[in-house]
């Protein structure tokens, strides 16, 4: 099954705060990997404990893409945040949180 895979309005921020290879490089991860199966854990895919951010990680290399996936019709896949990860801090839009 195909999902879909929608973008929260604050995102766009997220975006423009990383370079235009990183921007390029996660979108294409983005597309690649959550299209199909974003429920099923990989190197690069996991489940997160209760955290404020996503119920769901995507890992791109020092980037994070936190997510939620609804099964009902339409299947979609919403990208809630995209930030950079140093250590157990991820910056989000400028702003640090603790994971």
């Amino acid at each position: 099954m195909a999902y879909t895979i929608e973008f929260a309005a604050s995102v766009k921020a997220h975006l423009e705060a990383l370079t235009a290879n990183q921007r390029t490089t996660v979108l294409a991860k983005i597309e690649g990997q959550l299209s199909k199966q974003p429920l099923v854990e990989t190197r690069n895919r996991k489940p997160l404990r209760p955290n404020p951010v996503a119920p769901w990680e995507l890992r791109v290399g020092q980037l994070r893409v936190f997510y939620d996936v609804s099964e009902g019709p339409p299947a979609t896949v919403r990208i809630l945040a995209v930030g950079v990860k140093d250590r157990d801090v991820v910056r989000i839009g400028g702003e640090e949180i603790r994971l």
